[in-house]
Formats: C-alpha cells, sequence, structure tokens
C-alpha cells in the first residue's frame, strides 16, 4: 500500500504495510539513518523524531499514523549541524559511543521549542532518553548552553 510522507519536508511515497514502524521506513525505505534502533518498544528514545514539532519514539509509530504529518529525522534539524543542540553537545563534548545522541539531540530540541529556558525539573520530566555511557552531567550542561544561546538563534528551534 503507497503511503505518502513528508520528511524533513520532502516528499515521499513507499509502499509498505501500514502498520510498519516508522522507524523502519525511515531508515529501510527512505535511507535516513541517523535515527536508530536500540529497544524496539519505545523506552530509551534512540529513533526520537518530530512528528508535527513533538517528539515521538518512531520505533513504536505505525507508518500510516505519520501519513500527512510533518516528520523530521535528525537529518533535517540542521544539515549542516549548526542547531543550537548540536552546538552545545560539540562544546561540552556530551557523546561518548554516540549511539543515541541522535534521539537525545531531537528530544531536546523539541523540549527547547517548548520550554526555551528549562529547568532541571523540566528537563528531568521530558528527556527520558537513555545513555548507556551515562553522559548525563554533560547532557544537562549541553542544554542549558543551548538554552542560553536561543536568543540569537530564536529561528531555528
Amino acid at each position: 500500500m503507497a503511503i505518502d510522507l513528508t520528511v524533513n519536508g520532502v516528499k515521499h511515497s513507499v509502499d509498505v504495510a501500514p502498520d510498519t514502524p516508522l522507524l523502519w521506513v525511515i531508515r529501510e525505505q527512505l535511507r535516513l539513518t541517523g535515527t536508530k534502533f536500540s529497544c524496539g518498544i519505545a523506552q530509551c528514545g534512540a529513533c526520537t523524531v518530530h512528528i508535527d514539532d513533538r517528539p515521538v519514539r518512531s520505533c513504536s509509530i505505525p507508518v500510516s499514523s505519520a501519513a500527512g504529518r510533518n516528520i523530521t529525522t535528525i537529518e533535517g534539524l540542521s544539515p549542516d549541524t549548526t542547531h543550537p543542540v548540536q552546538l552545545a553537545w560539540i562544546e561540552h563534548d556530551v557523546p561518548q559511543c554516540g549511539y543515541c545522541q541522535s534521539g537525545m539531540i531531537m528530544a531536546v530540541a523539541a523540549l527547547l521549542k517548548r520550554h526555551p529556558k528549562p529547568t532541571d525539573a523540566d528537563i528531568d520530566a521530558e528527556v527520558t532518553n537513555a545513555c548507556r555511557c551515562s553522559t548525563y552531567h554533560r547532557i544537562r550542561q549541553a542544554i542549558h548552553t543551548a538554552a542560553g544561546n536561543l536568543s540569537s538563534q530564536v529561528g531555528k528551534l
């Protein structure tokens, strides 16, 4: 069955079963491999993408529910890696293995859109992605740095 998607501003038509997880369409059909598979049960967040500017775990979303909506992957967040969250990640040397980072960055970008100056409680409540390397202290520092840089990057988030 053909399903029409808009991913990173580009329209695609994919021929897949309607219950195929969005993650696999993104990775296998569209060849956008920045979104990662990890747990497969929407717990870890490595597969986080935005649908209509809201963070979702793409491993548990059927592709049919994403049809007609705007999907953004890590590749579409900022193709030149100048999004304030990406720059803060670099500044604070956040990743170790890096596997979870695209999903973490997507979750944080969504957080900062809703809470431009998040408190630690906001971060704890809304960024529930798992990092096996436990770089949470650097993640929190990077979130606050990105939030502090918002005034010069208002249009990017």
